[in-house]
């Protein structure tokens, strides 16, 4: 099965454009329950399986003590914003380490007014400012814990090795490969069936459960309780997250990859746009959860996901988008 054409871009009266891609549906166990596109197309998850990158740290018991917080902090695609930037820099003096420890690079920050207010201040972006520091601060934790080197980037460290064996597990299929990503960490690929049946898992995931269950568990409703420290302000992850009641987990990716994990229904979602556009990413995730019902179609968050508008550079609406009725009907 090719992809799908999943949104539609409309200008006035013409559809002007279209957005193709993939979306997955899994339950509990990991078995489709809906699928659009090709379930089985190879991805690269990107920032979408930053919990499951997370979950070595978890499972080792070095980060018995850290917050909810950090623990959403640890899944997050940061803004850079003081917030992010402070936990950062707190998380490294709690290890004993810097800005020069991280291996992520130095990233202006994502918010445009954090960057603004930067430059007016006279500052300069860090590695603390880079969107994965989070992850970062985890994977240092947890090199610190096993006893090796710094260079925890590189793909055979004990680290990457340990999220590798997590990614394989909880997408219950062997990783074809991998890539290099933004923040400089290898990217585990798997399929888009793979990736849904992962957060199916995560929404399953029981407190009571072993190690990894409960891993998954408190991942998911750290993530779910503190969406400020997941993305920010005026992202979609966060107002998702925000106005589902904090009760779903949902997280972006690069390239348009999108996921969502439904604890009260025990499903795991998937999306891949394959132009990489996260308009329409955030336009299909968006109208999944509202097709699960975790999501009422009229909250303002919801719509303007969904629909837009487009606007010009004077503020008038110009356009918008329209998912394709496969995704609503």
């Amino acid at each position: 099965m090719k992809a799908q054409k999943l949104v539609e871009v409309h200008r006035g009266p013409f559809e002007e454009g279209e957005h193709w891609g993939h979306a997955v549906i899994c339950d509990g166990a990991g078995d489709v329950v809906e699928a659009w596109g090709d379930p089985e197309a190879v991805i690269l998850p990107r920032s979408s399986s930053k919990m499951i990158q997370a979950l070595p740290l978890f499972e080792s018991g070095a980060g018995a003590n850290l917050t909810t917080q950090q623990w959403a902090f640890a899944c997050a695609s940061h803004n850079g914003a003081p917030l992010h930037r402070d936990m950062a820099r707190l998380w490294l003096k709690d290890l004993g380490l810097g800005d020069d420890d991280l291996r992520c690079g130095t990233q202006v920050p994502m918010s445009r007014k954090v960057a603004d207010d930067m430059i007016r201040a006279g500052e300069t972006p860090c590695q603390v400012h880079n969107n994965c520091s989070g992850k970062h601060c985890g994977f240092l934790m947890l090199s610190q814990h096993l006893g090796a080197g710094p260079e925890y980037v590189e793909p055979d460290h004990p680290v990457q090795r340990a999220v590798r064996d997590a990614h394989e597990h909880v997408t219950g299929m062997t990783s074809p490969g991998y890539g290099i990503d933004g923040c400089s960490a290898p990217n585990f690929a798997t399929t888009m069936t793979g990736l849904a049946a992962a957060m199916g898992r995560f929404a399953a995931a029981r407190s009571d459960g072993d190690g990894r269950e409960r891993a998954m568990h408190a991942l998911t409703r750290a993530m779910a309780a503190h969406p400020e420290y997941v993305a920010g302000e005026g992202r979609a992850c966060t107002e998702l997250m925000r106005a589902m009641d904090h009760k779903v987990a949902v997280k972006t990716g690069a390239e348009a990859v999108y996921v969502a994990i439904v604890p009260e229904l025990q499903r795991g979602i998937a999306v891949k746009i394959l132009d990489g556009g996260t308009r329409a990413s955030e336009a299909v995730i968006t109208a999944l959860l509202v097709r699960l019902g975790v999501l009422q179609a009229d909250h303002p968050v919801a719509r303007r996901y969904m629909e837009g508008p487009i606007r010009n550079w004077r503020g008038v609406e110009t356009g918008g988008l329209r998912t394709v009725a496969a995704l609503r009907s």
